[in-house]
Formats: structure tokens, C-alpha cells, sequence
């Protein structure tokens, strides 16, 4: 959890929960698990229990410390949408994102049946019974492979005026057309990084890519990861972050400028 992330495509990350299980290839060399491992049985550092899920209700003030607008990744090392985290208290998060409204909030899950039902069942106690997510929480979904596209069906349901698609680790070609990114608002595309990295090629690239440009949804391209466009492992900074030929940081339209009140006069002095 930081005030400021080297994740490309956001600015800091925010975890008022850590820890995750794997569900999908994607998880296969998760990052966040390697980190927190590294930790694990360390008397007293937030990773003394390693990757086991923990709820840090400590943490749910975090963002209102946070005094200039910021893109905000919501459980960097987790998963909101974790079995193991009830509703009451994805309820509390959702009740910070709606009150430190001048931050732009990026929540990514590969449980995307579970974030379309909370969305659908509970938001309506949010915004006055408008059962449109304001435009400050956007909401997305990990596809790695062909077999996950589903995934994205889920996010469509959800009533978010942001919709966004992380394909990384990206592990397969995956085939788009409009009418799979209709609704869709943002695309992310990354190659896996790490000792243990499987390698993206760039046709897959290609066909993600030529489908954001005929649909008109903004393409963010994060990273090679360790192996290079030609396959060579050369490591995640050496492959860089170019495609063809430039750097393709799109993203939706931002929505800062919502002005930070005073700690006094937010609600429940919160």
C-alpha cells in the first residue's frame, strides 16, 4: 500500500484488504503473493502472516489522508471480490470511495459473477437510489486467456459508467470484435514479469489492439514483461514498454477536480 505506485497504469494503491487465493492461470506467479512472501513470519510487518487474507478495517480512512486527487488501485494485493470478504465490509469500502469522492477509484477482480451481483443487489443504497456508479469508480476485470472472456459479460452487467478490461498477464490469443468491447470504456495489455514469466506474443498484442481501435476504446500498454517483442528473455525493463513503435498510455476521460473538504465537515467524522 503506497501514496504513490510504480503501476503504470494507476498513481497509488490502497488495501483495506491483503492476501488472495488463486483462481485462474493469471495467478499462476502472482506478484502480490511473491511480495508478501518474502514477509511471511516477520514479527510485526503487515505481511508477518504472508498471503493468508486479512481485513484491515484500520485502513478504510486511508484515502481521506490523501489530499490531491489521485488514481487510486483498490486492492493492489488481493481481491475485493474475495470469497472470504463479506458484503458489510466491501459496503464500508464502497462508503469511503463515496465520501473521498475527489479521487478516481480502479477496482480489478477475475471474480467477476460475484462483482456483478454485489453491484446489481446492493448498490441501489448508494447515490440516492441511482443505480449508476459515478463516474470516480471504475470497475474491471483480468481476462488472461480465451477461456476467461466471460469475464467481460459479467462486467457489462454492472451499472458503472467506467468499464475496464486488464488483459495481463495476457497468456493467449484472445479474439475481440465491436461487439465484444461494446461498453467498454478502457483496455490494459501487459506481459507477465518474474523468474518464472511466460512469454506474451505480439500477435495477440495485434488482435487486442486492431479491435480497441475499431471499437474506439482507449488501449493502455503496460508492459513486455520478461521476454522482449522477439522472445528473447532480456527482463521487464530492458523489454520496455513500447508498441509499435511508441508508448500507448490511453485512458477514459479523468474526472479530478472535485473539490477535498475538511476533515470537519465530512459525515460521521469520518
Amino acid at each position: 500500500m503506497s501514496e504513490y505506485s510504480k503501476i503504470e497504469w494507476t498513481e497509488s494503491t490502497w488495501n483495506p484488504v491483503t492476501g488472495c487465493k488463486k483462481i485462474s492461470p493469471a495467478c499462476k506467479n502472482c506478484y502480490a503473493e511473491t511480495f508478501a512472501n518474502r514477509f511471511r513470519g516477520v514479527k510485526g510487518h503487515p505481511y508477518e502472516q504472508g498471503f493468508r487474507v486479512k481485513i484491515w478495517p484500520g485502513r478504510l480512512e486511508l484515502p481521506f489522508e490523501w489530499k490531491e486527487p489521485k488514481k487510486i488501485f483498490v486492492n493492489s494485493m488481493s481481491d475485493l471480490y474475495l470469497e472470504e470478504i463479506h458484503d458489510e465490509y466491501i459496503n464500508k469500502i464502497f462508503d469511503t470511495m463515496m465520501l473521498a469522492d475527489w479521487h478516481i477509484y480502479q477496482i480489478l477482480t477475475k471474480r467477476a459473477r460475484r462483482m456483478a451481483d454485489w453491484c446489481l443487489n446492493k448498490y441501489s443504497e448508494y447515490n440516492n437510489r441511482n443505480r449508476i456508479l459515478p463516474n470516480h469508480i471504475w470497475m474491471g476485470v483480468s481476462v488472461e486467456t480465451e477461456k476467461y472472456k466471460f469475464r467481460i459479460e459479467y462486467l457489462k452487467k454492472i451499472p458503472a459508467k467506467i468499464r475496464f478490461i486488464s488483459f495481463e498477464p495476457l497468456l493467449g490469443q484472445i479474439n475481440l470484435d465491436k461487439k465484444s468491447l461494446n461498453g467498454i470504456d478502457w483496455v490494459i495489455v501487459g506481459g507477465e514479469s518474474g523468474p518464472r514469466a511466460r512469454r506474451m506474443r505480439k500477435e495477440w498484442v495485434d488482435k487486442i489492439f486492431v479491435a480497441c481501435k475499431k471499437a474506439g476504446v482507449p488501449f493502455f500498454f503496460k508492459q513486455w514483461g520478461t521476454y522482449d517483442i522477439e522472445g528473447e528473455r532480456v527482463g521487464k525493463k530492458r523489454s520496455g514498454r513500447s508498441y509499435n513503435g511508441r508508448l500507448w498510455n490511453e485512458m477514459p476521460a479523468l474526472n479530478y477536480g472535485i473539490k477535498c473538504p475538511t476533515r470537519e465537515t465530512l459525515p460521521g467524522g469520518l
